[in-house]
């Protein structure tokens, strides 16, 4: 993303909360030269992973050999 300095002050804070949850840098062009701001350590990909409860987790086979009996009453 390539950014004025007009447009990185009008939205500084947008700006760098967008750098540190994508890890992608911003260049900023002044006076003919272009300067980044850079996250020290992007994010890892499974680190922004949102936990999601009643999610199966393990062998998929394993959900095949399951009595469902007691959960199908009519």
């Amino acid at each position: 993303m390539i950014l004025t300095a007009s447009k990185l002050r009008e939205d500084i804070y947008r700006v760098l909360d967008h750098v540190l949850a994508t890890g992608e840098p911003v260049e900023i062009e002044r006076n003919g030269r272009r300067l980044r701001i850079v996250a020290d350590e992007p994010p890892s990909r499974i680190g922004r992973l949102v936990r999601r409860d009643g999610v199966v987790t393990g062998d998929s086979d394993d959900l095949v050999d399951l009595d469902w009996s007691d959960e199908w009453q009519a």
